[in-house]
């Protein structure tokens, strides 16, 4: 039961969003061979001003061993 969790900066619209979990939904049955209806996505929307506190640290930073594409840039 694969469950996704995206943290964006906000301001993308809800069509944006809908486009991008039907995208992940895809790639994850794709890749791991299981149905969508075991799939479920989440997105968070996060303010650019609080990205290095709520995501930046905790997330990639703070997890490491957790983290399969490294991002480019640092805040």
């Amino acid at each position: 039961m694969p469950h996704v969790l995206v943290k964006l900066y906000r301001g993308r619209s809800e069509q944006q969003k809908a486009r991008l979990a039907a995208a992940l939904t895809k790639a994850v049955t794709d890749v791991l061979g299981c149905g969508d209806d075991a799939v479920s996505v989440a997105i968070e929307d996060v303010a650019p001003q609080d990205w290095a506190d709520q995501v930046y640290a905790p997330d990639i930073i703070g997890k490491p061993k957790t983290l399969y594409k490294k991002p480019g840039y640092t805040p």
